[in-house]
């Protein structure tokens, strides 16, 4: 774990995390509508520099940005019917403009395919228009009526990200939904964060999809969260909004589509898995300020501590990394607190004898080691020391992860493992539903379904499913979630 104190962080989570979200500037709660929060400057700036990174993903894979309406015909929405029924119940409805009542009722999209796909069906028209790739981060509105979490279970979800792709054939999604895993690999790795991918049961996949796939993150509480999914929709969106293409032998077939989510639960994801209790710790890629400079002046040293900390950080910028040099009136230590909580990956501390020496200390946000460095070669010790912090932060919390994977064959075994320390418990399953349901509730847990690609999921060699006693087709993972 480093040597920072992450008791607090692992023993009372809830608090630390709720506490925290407001404390770092990331969001304040106090906006009088439940599950609608404010993003605040800090918290806003780490959340833009996660999505630069989701934009250049995009265009590197052939995506074009769009932005729809935040407003759906009541007419649009019931085209389908699976979709409809799995929203029915968290939509927003809008009935009155001004006094007079609605000819046709409005909602305030839940998720955009009802808003989207009547305008494919427009725009979509030859087999020279495929594949056809757009995406948006936009604000989606859910009514959640259980306990609302910033970041994690809110009412309004103000950074959804959604990309919706359409394609000649059902191998062409395929592609699609693998191009999706390997951006978000790499958006995981970006952010340090260790992850598993888990197709899900029919019972639990997204409304109007053929198949979910979710990726997970584990918590200090060792509940899991979702902050990533992928659905292969097959032809079944296209079929209720008649989005069909010309073949090149000039027939009309539907085209089979694919979506890809994920929202600002990647930064709870970033703010938790890393978290101690001393605050955030960010990874240098998205923190706002990468290194914090802090002069520590003597009242008897003629040493210009906070000329040398400009000069330094002058250097450190024109080699393109974000510094900040703290010239408060305050004491060194209020300074060091306020950095750690907001998760400032390195601080360069600066006396007097650092000047005369021409040196500064090095201290890792990740580990709180100090280290004494040249100042010949300060641009290349904080990229090292900036290198080390990501890739530690990425170890510690693979570890983490791994260590809360648990293979039991029954429910016994299962139950024991969520009464010590909870985490991820992987069982042997037959496949069928009604054992499915019957773990989830015995376990009382989530089953997030089997490992993703499924030739990772097959139960090994006489294992049995320990509901019924048949033989064993799968490994199912089930857990605690957010």
């Amino acid at each position: 774990m480093g040597k920072a104190e992450r008791k607090r962080w692992s023993e009372d989570f809830s608090e630390w995390y709720n506490e925290l979200i407001e404390v770092a500037g990331i969001q304040d709660k106090r906006y009088p509508v439940k599950g609608m929060n404010i993003w605040l400057p800090y918290g806003l700036k780490i959340m833009r520099n996660i999505e630069k990174f989701i934009h250049a993903e995009m265009e590197r894979t052939g995506h074009e940005e769009v932005l729809f309406p935040a407003l759906i015909p009541e007419t649009e929405f019931q085209k389908e019917a699976e979709h409809i029924k799995g929203f029915e119940g968290e939509v927003y409805w809008i009935t009155h403009a001004g006094l007079d009542p609605l000819d046709v009722r409005l909602i305030l999209r839940p998720t955009s395919e009802t808003a989207m796909y009547s305008m494919f069906s427009l725009w979509i028209r030859s087999h020279a228009d495929l594949p056809f790739k757009v995406y948006q981060i936009v604000n989606v509105y859910r009514y959640e009526t259980k306990h609302t979490r910033p970041l994690i279970r809110v009412r309004e979800i103000s950074r959804f990200f959604e990309a919706h792709t359409a394609h000649d054939s059902y191998e062409d999604a395929e592609r699609q939904i693998k191009e999706d895993l390997e951006i978000f690999d790499r958006l995981a790795k970006f952010l340090a964060l260790p992850y598993i991918v888990s197709k899900r049961p029919e019972w639990d996949k997204f409304p109007g999809a053929y198949y979910s796939v979710g990726a997970e993150v584990m918590m200090p509480d060792g509940r899991t969260l979702q902050i990533g999914t992928m659905h292969n929709y097959r032809q079944n969106f296209a079929k209720a909004y008649n989005i069909q293409y010309e073949t090149e032998t000039g027939d009309h077939e539907y085209v089979h589509q694919t979506t890809f989510g994920m929202s600002e639960r990647l930064l709870a994801a970033v703010i938790a898995v890393h978290g101690d209790d001393r605050g955030m710790v960010l990874p240098p890629t998205i923190a706002p300020i990468q290194v914090v400079i802090v002069p520590i002046p003597k009242k008897d040293s003629e040493a210009d501590v906070f000329a040398y900390a400009r000069e330094l950080a002058e250097e450190l910028r024109t080699a393109g990394i974000r510094v900040h040099v703290d010239e408060r009136d305050i004491r060194p230590g209020r300074k060091y607190y306020d950095w750690e909580l907001k998760g400032v990956p390195l601080r360069i501390e600066v006396g007097p004898r650092d000047v005369e020496g021409k040196k500064a200390v090095l201290a890792r946000r990740d580990t709180l080691e100090k280290i004494t460095v040249e100042r010949d070669n300060i641009v290349g010790e904080v990229r090292k020391t900036l290198d080390a912090i990501h890739e530690n932060l990425y170890q510690r919390a693979k570890e983490f992860l791994e260590g809360h994977i648990k293979r039991v064959d029954t429910i016994e075994e299962a139950k024991a493992v969520f009464e010590d320390r909870r985490g991820i418990v992987e069982i042997p399953w037959c496949g069928e539903e009604e054992c499915g349901l019957k773990m989830e509730e015995e376990l009382d847990a989530k089953m997030l379904g089997i490992p993703y690609p499924e030739e990772d999921a097959k139960a090994p060699e006489g294992k049995k499913c320990p509901v019924c006693g048949r033989e064993a087709r799968f490994i199912a993972r089930f857990a605690r979630t957010y």
